[in-house]
């Protein structure tokens, strides 16, 4: 078992937008969608484009910003190349305002 993360709060990312942390090293992705969040490793596997850049939809995906490939909020899966692996998935909580990850 991991340990938990503050990497924001509620207000820091509006709805329907990502924004990137720095969490233990690397950097995630974390997404508000209708005010559930998801988290994910913010680099696209294909070439490196910051996911939390990218556009977001409301079946919890998110395209990346250079070369379109998508990505499922919920489990990381890729659903569009370019890319052809799926990214990384972290359990996201809120208790109150603070947004945690499990690292």
């Amino acid at each position: 078992m991991g340990k938990w993360v503050k990497v924001a709060n509620t207000n820091d990312i509006p709805q329907g937008q990502g924004a990137a942390f720095d969490v233990e090293g690397q950097t995630v992705a974390v997404f508000n969608v209708n005010g559930s969040y998801y988290a994910i490793d913010d680099t696209c596997p294909h070439s490196g484009g910051p996911l939390s850049e990218g556009d977001v939809d409301e079946n919890k995906n998110v395209t990346c910003p250079w070369h379109e490939a998508q990505f499922s909020l919920e489990n990381g899966d890729v659903l569009c190349p370019p890319a052809f692996e799926g990214v990384s998935t972290y359990p996201v909580t809120v208790e109150g305002d603070e947004i945690k990850i499990e690292v």
